[in-house]
């Protein structure tokens, strides 16, 4: 087995480690193989990801080891490699890779990351949006014909109000439907508008299409509106899919859904593919980025009519006016009123972490005068070599007017700093 084979892609020479080590054991595809895959692509597969902060999901020892999602861009990178800097829900922020050409899918197949997510952002701005993403997720009881009936609904909604959808594979069972639209709304808006379509998909067809976000009152496929919020991804035109026959979310042509097959589509089959038809996902950075104005008038009348926010992923704030964030079977009548928690820092030790507590205090004075014996908490955290310090304040005994909001934290610890993988598997 070879250490290493060296490439040019672009004008830039790559190093392939390992480059005969399995990832897709079924068909014997090796990291060379993924590596020139994407370089072959690439042209298309930049559509999906070029500029965007992106996602890698890595694959070390193959399809059948273990996987980890790496947000921040490893450390040691070449120098060329571009990056764009995020903000998760959380407050916290990450330099991610936003590959610019094929040299840049070359050096991530290289990580063995299989998995291409970027965010719906370009580096230049990463707080506006310029996709809008629908998500078919079929549930158990669904089968792909439903699955391929509610993308036509979708692109119906989506044609009454002036958009223009792009459809693909997700590369397993689903389909992704992308909408190119102007950067000038900020994630909320988006996810409002995502939701508008969503429940407008589920009226014209109820039967088989749901915006139900807890999985015990889906049927069908759900339109996952969540998908347009800040820090959610999907798998991007023409990545591959860790799965055992290395399939593609392929770009179609509205005219392939109602036939499309999505085992047609593999790391095998899809060059051949895009040299004789070309790419059907083309188009999307050639139209005139659309409005959301008439989703956004929809969703007004949704709420005129009293249908409330839908619920949030888990990592989010609780939002205004959404809904109670448990699943229906668990809610009780008289739920307990739960703790004015915030959090105050994160820090490698003690002293440093009350400290924070103290700046906190010295700023909010009023409030700090309320808090009782035992309105402190103070824990220590396992992290990864050591224990680390968090401490948080209950603000039960601070009348609710004067209660601080969460604000960034006083000392902003991460004790996984740096773990990000083995460099090159």
């Amino acid at each position: 087995m070879a250490d290493a084979e060296v490439i040019e892609v672009d004008g830039r020479e790559i190093r392939v480690s390992n480059p005969d080590k399995v990832l897709f054991p079924a068909l014997g595809v090796t990291k060379l193989d993924l590596v020139r895959y994407y370089v072959d692509v690439a042209e298309a597969a930049l559509v999906g990801v070029r500029d965007r902060p992106t996602i890698m999901v890595r694959f070390p020892n193959g399809i059948e080891g273990d996987h980890f999602y790496q947000k921040r861009v490893p450390r040691g990178r070449p120098e060329w490699i571009q990056t764009a800097r995020i903000t998760f829900p959380s407050g916290r922020s990450a330099e991610m890779i936003a590959p610019a050409d094929a040299a840049h899918l070359a050096w991530m197949a290289n990580l063995a990351c299989i998995e291409l997510h970027p965010w719906p952002v370009r580096r230049g701005d990463v707080d506006h949006p310029d996709e809008l993403r629908i998500d078919l997720d079929p549930t158990p009881d669904a089968s792909w014909d439903d699955t391929r009936t509610v993308a036509l609904v979708a692109r119906a909604v989506l044609e009454d109000h002036g958009l223009t959808g792009f459809p693909k594979t997700s590369g397993k069972r689903g389909i992704h439907v992308l909408v190119r639209i102007a950067p000038r709304y900020e994630f909320p808006t988006v996810r409002r508008a995502a939701l508008a379509l969503a429940r407008e998909v589920e009226r014209r067809a109820p039967e088989i299409a749901t915006s139900a976000w807890w999985k015990e009152e889906r049927h069908g496929v759900f339109v996952d509106y969540n998908q347009n919020a800040r820090d959610r991804t999907t798998a991007s035109a023409y990545s591959v899919r860790p799965v055992s026959d290395a399939r593609v979310s392929m770009p179609l042509e509205w005219s392939e859904v109602p036939d499309a097959d999505p085992a047609a589509f593999t790391i095998l089959t899809v060059r051949e593919r895009l040299g004789e038809r070309g790419d059907p996902g083309a188009g999307l950075d050639e139209i005139e980025p659309a409005t959301l104005d008439s989703l956004l008038e929809l969703a007004d009348r949704d709420e005129a009519s009293g249908l409330d926010d839908a619920p949030w992923p888990p990592h989010f704030p609780k939002q205004a006016g959404e809904p109670p964030r448990v699943q229906p079977s668990r809610r009780r009548r008289r739920p307990r009123a739960k703790a004015p928690l915030i959090e105050i820092a994160r820090a490698a030790t003690e002293p440093e972490a009350r400290e924070g507590l103290e700046r906190w205090m010295e700023r909010h004075s009023d409030a700090a005068g309320h808090l009782r014996p035992g309105d402190v908490l103070v824990d220590s955290m396992r992290g990864r070599f050591r224990t680390w310090t968090r401490i948080r304040v209950n603000l039960r005994n601070v009348p609710e007017a004067e209660r601080p909001p969460q604000e960034p934290l006083e000392v902003d610890y991460d004790p996984w700093e740096g773990l990000e993988g083995p460099e090159e598997p």
